[in-house]
């Protein structure tokens, strides 16, 4: 039997990657634009910034465009564009507690101190095929919106933050002190020094917000499930614009220089005893954009990673942060498709030598 490689060079590179952008847009159809990408297809965009390290919409429409809407493939593309830009300063620590809201829950308790806000989601609803998008009128859009803004009348006016309910029930003494969690005596930047076991607190945060939404709720789900101890009560679930500060470099002064959007999930699970009293644990999750699925699942694996004798692979730390990382995931699986002639034919010929020595 022969092997021959794959003839064809540079022009057949070429032409490969041709056909795919024929594949994407051959021209028969009016191009979707950026502004639609981002629009129509928020949750994609905020899921693709957020895997790949980068709050910037328009580059992550344009990724997603790109890559004809392969997720990870965008994200890919979007970190690879990330390490190409110069590093100018660190933001300031955001409190989330001055969050300008759009939505704001909590499964534990009915009435929370400053309200309920359900905010846009699906949760409440049927999950249905709507046909009426397949020919969406404009004009019927707009008046449909135009009466839904118009129904709309706030009673007062919205506070300028609102109360954590964590912090309350830590008050009270329901949930254990941030004392008990060991703080990392300097903040540990993942995107400037490899990872190392056991990893710092800080680490495993960073790790899981730019970690693959899919690979962190297997994960999430598995431990709740009972491969782990963890069967969390969301405390409070928030998703809403925070303001980004620095240091003014001359004056010493913080100044605001933008905002983004950011969903933050903080879950009560696993009574514990501390110094001799039960108290809740707290997990926490917390990344770019309008992904609540990922916050949760963050929240999940931030406490199940904190077990005190890991029995499952969601509770072991170096299987969780060596696996969550969807773009090295994908690079390493995708990359047996490149060639590996040589190192298969070493394989074949072993394979050929053990088989006439077995028939002697």
């Amino acid at each position: 039997m022969g092997y021959v490689a794959v003839k064809g060079g540079r022009e057949a590179i070429d032409n490969s990657l041709n056909f795919l952008e024929f594949l994407r847009n051959d021209g028969s159809l009016a191009s979707i634009s950026i502004e639609q990408i981002k629009k129509e297809l928020h949750f994609l965009v905020d899921r693709v910034m957020s895997e790949g390290s980068l709050y910037s919409p328009d580059l992550a429409a344009i990724a997603i465009k790109q890559a004809a809407g392969d997720t990870l493939e965008a994200s890919f593309i979007l970190r690879a564009y990330r390490s190409t830009l110069p590093r100018i300063g660190y933001s300031l620590p955001v409190i989330t507690k001055e969050i300008r809201l759009i939505r704001r829950i909590s499964s534990a308790f009915k009435d929370i101190p400053g309200g309920q806000f359900l905010g846009p989601s699906t949760d409440y609803s049927l999950r249905l095929i709507n046909f009426e998008l397949v020919n969406e009128d404009q004009n019927e859009v707009k008046k449909r919106y135009k009466d839904f803004l118009g129904n709309i009348s706030l009673s007062q006016d919205l506070p300028d933050d609102f109360p954590k309910l964590i912090e309350i029930l830590r008050g009270e003494g329901f949930v254990v002190s941030k004392d008990v969690v060991k703080k990392d005596k300097e903040i540990f930047d993942i995107t400037k020094e490899s990872l190392s076991f056991p990893a710092q607190r800080s680490a495993t945060l960073q790790a899981m917000a730019r970690g693959e939404t899919g690979s962190m709720l297997l994960l999430a789900y598995s431990n709740v499930r009972g491969y782990g101890v963890s069967h969390p009560t969301i405390g409070e679930l928030r998703v809403g614009y925070i303001k980004l500060k620095i240091k003014h470099p001359f004056k010493e002064k913080e100044i605001t220089f933008g905002e983004i959007l950011i969903t933050e999930a903080e879950l009560l699970s696993k009574i514990t005893k501390v110094e001799g009293e039960p108290k809740f644990q707290v997990g926490y999750g917390i990344c770019f954009g309008h992904n609540e699925t990922k916050a949760i699942s963050m929240a999940i694996l931030d406490i199940a990673m904190r077990a005190e004798n890991p029995l499952y692979p969601s509770e072991d730390q170096e299987f969780v942060l060596s696996h969550i990382d969807g773009i090295e995931s994908m690079g390493f699986v995708n990359h047996f498709k490149l060639p590996h002639y040589v190192t298969f034919l070493s394989e074949f010929d072993r394979l050929k030598k053990s088989i006439k020595e077995s028939v002697k």
